[in-house]
């Protein structure tokens, strides 16, 4: 897999959210700061379509490279600002996977989208999006998920922490 700069989600989380979005095979999913296309590859196995997301050419590039690596055929990526892209797409549940313009994105998918999830690793944005979806009444719930690899030391294991996750699910119903 190819990943463009930044960190990748961890399969773990991407675990954690698409079971928290409870997808069927109808739903028409949205990944919104798609990056690498680890989750859109991992809901595309779920659902019926996935839309993946993202303003960087690098992401779109990796995006497109992941899924032909991946044998994947229900995922259409589009390059562009998803705030203004979401207006004229419909979908039953999305992943937010980025901070960029979080205000203005989220407001078009509580409008739009029945059940999201938004991760984040920085406090700040963290505490942004928990007090947009508790304002506009889509809050549900708030994770902080914090893996570690188990790594050899000194003829053992140890653990190694990853960068902890908070995931903040959101929606109607």
């Amino acid at each position: 897999m190819r990943y463009p700069g930044g960190t990748p989600t961890q399969p773990e989380i991407i675990a954690v959210a698409l079971s928290k979005l409870n997808l069927t095979p109808d739903d028409v999913f949205l990944d919104i700061g798609c990056g690498s296309g680890s989750v859109s590859i991992s809901a595309a196995r779920l659902v019926k379509h996935v839309y993946a997301i993202d303003s960087r050419d690098e992401a779109v590039r990796a995006t497109i490279d992941n899924i032909k690596e991946c044998g994947i055929t229900n995922i259409n990526v589009i390059k562009g600002e998803a705030a203004e892209l979401l207006d004229d797409m419909d979908a039953d549940c999305a992943f937010v996977g980025g901070s960029k313009n979080i205000e203005q994105i989220l407001d078009v998918v509580m409008r739009k989208v029945p059940r999201f999830a938004v991760s984040a690793v920085r406090l700040e944005t963290a505490a942004l999006v928990l007090e947009i979806t508790k304002r506009n009444d889509r809050f549900k719930e708030l994770l902080q998920i914090q893996i570690s690899r188990g790594n050899a030391l000194a003829g053992g294991t140890m653990l190694k922490p990853e960068n902890a996750v908070f995931l903040i699910v959101g929606g109607s119903c």
